[in-house]
């Protein structure tokens, strides 16, 4: 379990990471459905053996509900995860942002 919510919180970093920097002013205009799609393919790619990939609560958590209480109580790991490694990505983002903009 230690293993899958690491996974997925270290999956969620890297995307939240790249959805912001590829979307940022002063990013190459055009390419951020191009890196952002080939990111969340690369995360299906590696995450599905491991965990069936989440990065995202909402997919984890209709199938859960229709699958029953064995789902339900792994729950709580595809909401943490993502949220964790989202603000961690998103706080990421902005750190180099700022160093960017002081250099």
């Amino acid at each position: 379990m230690k293993a899958a919510l690491l996974a997925e919180l270290i999956a969620t970093f890297f995307f939240v990471l790249i959805i912001m920097r590829v979307t940022a002013p002063g990013a190459v205009a055009g390419f951020a459905p191009i890196a952002i799609g080939l990111a969340l393919t690369l995360i299906h790619l590696v995450l599905i053996p491991v965990t069936n990939t989440s990065v995202n609560p909402a997919r984890s958590t209709g199938p859960a509900l229709f699958a029953g209480w064995d789902y339900l109580s792994q729950l709580w790991l595809f909401w943490l995860a993502p949220i964790v490694g989202g603000v961690l990505g998103a706080l990421a983002a902005r750190g180099l942002t700022v160093s960017e903009q002081e250099g």
